[in-house]
């Protein structure tokens, strides 16, 4: 979601001890901010992603480097690796870090061949 400066007309807060709408210049100061916190999450869960990618790819390196490896395995890898240009908004992110009762990642991203 992008906040903007309209999204905080309803929203007041003590002066004085009396309830006071925001200046024009303190909503668009509060959209910023909440844009730059929202921003900063969804970078957080890039890295994370990031990391899980990383890893997965480290640990099934040994299928390259035994030369045999099949369209499936070969395939899997190339998915991981376009995660970061295939999904490019914080909602596909949390699909992509969705997990089970368990505790297991969800996506099918995740299965390996």
């Amino acid at each position: 979601m992008v906040w903007k400066a309209s999204d905080f007309d309803s929203i007041t807060h003590k002066l004085n001890g009396v309830d006071t709408p925001y200046t024009q210049a303190e909503k668009e100061k509060r959209a910023a901010q909440w844009n730059d916190a929202e921003s900063k999450f969804a970078e957080d869960k890039l890295k994370r992603i990031r990391h899980m990618r990383d890893s997965n790819l480290q640990k099934t390196d040994f299928w390259v480097l035994r030369g045999n490896m099949t369209v499936e395995q070969s395939d899997w890898r190339q998915g991981l690796r376009d995660i970061p240009q295939n999904n490019t908004t914080e909602a596909e992110y949390d699909l992509i870090l969705a997990r089970d009762e368990q505790g297991n990642l969800t996506h099918a991203v995740w299965s390996k061949p």
